[in-house]
């Protein structure tokens, strides 16, 4: 039996769960958010708990157990706490702006990369003296926010030889040595 999808979901105090045929919608401070789920998967609502129960031992069925399970617990957390990321840029010259829902990207290009954000995220940059630029984005959709930061990261990904591009706080880039002096 799936591990995750066994574990029952709390849901904290402000949050509402409302399951309506094959649509949940979870409702909280940050916002809202619905998803559709495979009917024969069972959503039961006990007080502040939420499981999700198959019908069978099926492949299908065992595969969209633990997968619902986990996109439900997302809806939960990203409306009551929501989820926040936040990208570095390493390079000479490497800029952000963001002005209201458009962010400005210059990454070493003859031009600057303007950047249409959805209205579900909050984008903000950081830009200090002797410090990469700082683009943080804030949502309450954990889908939505990964696939703008990788829409982002992908315009100028980290090369290995010196470390330019966009990348995650935090995250370890491997790094090559680069070409090494022939021995004679």
């Amino acid at each position: 039996m799936s591990r995750i999808g066994k574990a029952p979901i709390e849901i904290p105090a402000g949050v509402t769960v409302k399951v309506d045929g094959n649509v949940i919608t979870v409702k909280g401070p940050k916002g809202e958010l619905s998803q559709t789920f495979n009917p024969d998967l069972t959503i039961t609502v006990d007080g502040n708990h939420l499981t999700v129960t198959r019908p069978s031992d099926d492949r299908e069925h065992r595969a969209q157990h633990g997968l619902y399970r986990a996109l439900i617990h997302n809806m939960v957390v990203g409306v009551s706490t929501g989820y926040r990321k936040e990208m570095e840029l390493v390079g000479v010259g490497y800029r952000a702006n963001a002005t209201g829902q458009v962010l400005e990207l210059s990454l070493g290009f003859s031009h600057a990369i303007y950047i249409k954000l959805p209205p579900e995220i909050k984008v903000e940059t950081k830009s200090e003296r002797n410090k990469n630029p700082l683009i943080i984005l804030e949502s309450d959709d954990k889908q939505l926010l990964g696939q703008v930061c990788a829409k982002i990261r992908s315009l100028r990904k980290p090369e290995p030889y010196k470390g330019k591009g966009i990348k995650f706080v935090g995250e370890v880039i491997r790094r090559k040595s680069g070409k090494s002096a022939s021995a004679k």
